[in-house]
């Protein structure tokens, strides 16, 4: 027996959901507003949650992550009664476990519920959820929850030999991911050789990677190891693989697949036994799409994918990290541990932080350097650039415009934006779906897939009062 939550400020269809997971022997519990589900959810046992996008009191989609973050970690079921592809894929980019319309059949709620059981219960007993926490993480510093779901990601790739493919931005940690994967994998004990695509000179990597034997071109004196070879029993490391030339990507996917390459000038080949993990920050999927990358060759290199978050969208990871590395430098220096003012964090608080943690990183050390024997950094010890672009965003938030113009004006928070957006679409929607239907509401019920009690309460919502039985007002 299983512990369901219902999120959903729709009577009627809490009531069927209640109904479908009672009917399957579990307990369910229902809430009308965000913030009474989101309590209910910190309070009690939930094993599943069925989570409504648009929500009286906010946007569901905004609180997915955090009901993921409760005690009991559940597994969510998005559920609308507007399909959206975009809500689809952000909700499930997000964790969601699946992404419902609420006209789908009872049977495919039903389904639905049955599979997400099946994995908790599976997830539970292989005890995937502690995994993280013995992992070897050098250097990857922080515990905000966009963090921890990536390295949950790398303790699941780590016990396979998968390829690897992690995305992100410049300085976001790629390489110290990849090397999270190679220590925590059994090929721990082995080589780690790292490849960077992008300084190899195309004249000479297809030597590089694959090796050569003497005298096989002008200055190979003798016979070399190519890197792949190198990599025998570990780890590959191909650094902004985006750049890999397009001549050599169709060779470099036979030795993916068969793990034996021949040297340049050999009549042998050879075989590497090598685990391959990828990185980039381009998008490999647009250049597909350009032709400048094989499609056969990026469906092997993410066998398994970890897309890591910019420094920006992990606010929470800076104050750790900035103590990290201020304790690091201060011994590498031989100064004395050193503490920071309130205005020296609030001005890396206010910073985005274009180079990400590799940038930080840098502006820490240049603060140390900086002040030397004092034993309180400021914001003056940070680099100049740094601060001028905080004085400058926090002028152009708070000084009128000149000329007698508006100043701009700040943006809505995300779930106020996301719920106009909503809104509009969603009139849009029926003001379309009344008209393809000659305003027979029976029609349009059978059109959309909603229940005639919901595209009465939808329409009551839009247009103000309720339509008469048959038509639409």
């Amino acid at each position: 027996m299983a512990n369901i939550l219902i999120i959903d400020d729709d009577d009627t269809m809490r009531q069927s959901l209640t109904h479908v997971a009672r009917r399957e022997g579990h307990e369910a519990a229902g809430a009308s507003t965000l913030a009474a589900g989101m309590e209910m959810a910190t309070a009690q046992q939930c094993d599943v949650v069925f989570l409504d996008v648009r929500m009286p009191d906010g946007n569901g989609l905004d609180a997915l992550a955090a009901i993921k973050e409760s005690p009991s970690a559940p597994e969510i079921i998005i559920m609308t009664g507007y399909g959206n592809a975009n809500g689809a894929e952000l909700a499930i980019r997000s964790g969601a476990w699946d992404y419902i319309e609420k006209g789908s059949s009872l049977k495919d709620i039903t389904l639905s519920l049955t599979r997400a059981l099946e994995y908790r219960k599976q997830k539970s007993a292989t005890g995937r959820n502690g995994g993280v926490v013995a992992l070897v993480r050098e250097n990857i510093i922080g515990s905000s929850s966009r963090l921890r779901a990536c390295l949950d990601l790398v303790a699941q790739a780590a016990v396979s030999d998968a390829s690897v493919l992690i995305t992100g931005e410049t300085g976001s940690g790629k390489e110290l991911f990849a090397r999270a994967v190679h220590d925590n994998s059994p090929r721990a004990g082995r080589n780690f050789v790292v490849v960077d695509c992008a300084a190899l000179p195309e004249t000479l990597i297809e030597g590089l990677l694959f090796g050569h034997e003497k005298g096989v071109y002008t200055g190979a004196d003798h016979a070399r190891e190519g890197l792949i070879r190198q990599a025998h029993g570990g780890t590959l490391f191909l650094d902004e693989v985006g750049e890999l030339p397009v001549a050599l990507q169709k060779a470099f996917l036979r030795v993916l697949q068969e793990h034996r390459f021949r040297p340049l000038g050999s009549q042998r080949e050879v075989e590497s036994d090598f685990r391959l993990v990828a990185a980039t920050n381009r998008n490999l999927g647009q250049m597909v799409l350009e032709g400048r990358f094989r499609e056969d060759l990026l469906f092997r290199l993410r066998s398994f994918a970890i897309d890591l978050p910019p420094l920006r969208e992990r606010p929470e990871d800076v104050r750790e990290l900035v103590r990290h590395y201020l304790d690091r430098f201060c011994e590498r220096y031989g100064q004395d541990h050193k503490g920071y003012s309130p205005e020296f964090f609030e001005t890396l608080c206010a910073y985005p932080w274009p180079g990400n943690v590799r940038e930080l990183v840098n502006a820490m050390e240049r603060a140390v350097i900086e002040a030397r024997f004092e034993p309180i950094l400021y914001p003056q010890h940070l680099p100049v650039e740094i601060r001028a672009q905080v004085a400058r965003a926090t002028l152009e938030r708070d000084v009128p415009a000149p000329n007698g113009s508006s100043p701009p004006q700040p943006l809505p928070p995300l779930h106020e934006y996301r719920e106009s957006v909503y809104n509009q679409a969603e009139r849009e929607y029926l003001r379309d779906l009344m008209v393809l239907a000659h305003q027979n509401m029976a029609e349009a019920c059978r059109l959309s897939g909603l229940s005639q009690s919901r595209l009465y309460a939808l329409l009551k919502k839009h247009n103000g009062d309720e339509p008469a039985q048959g038509e639409a007002p």
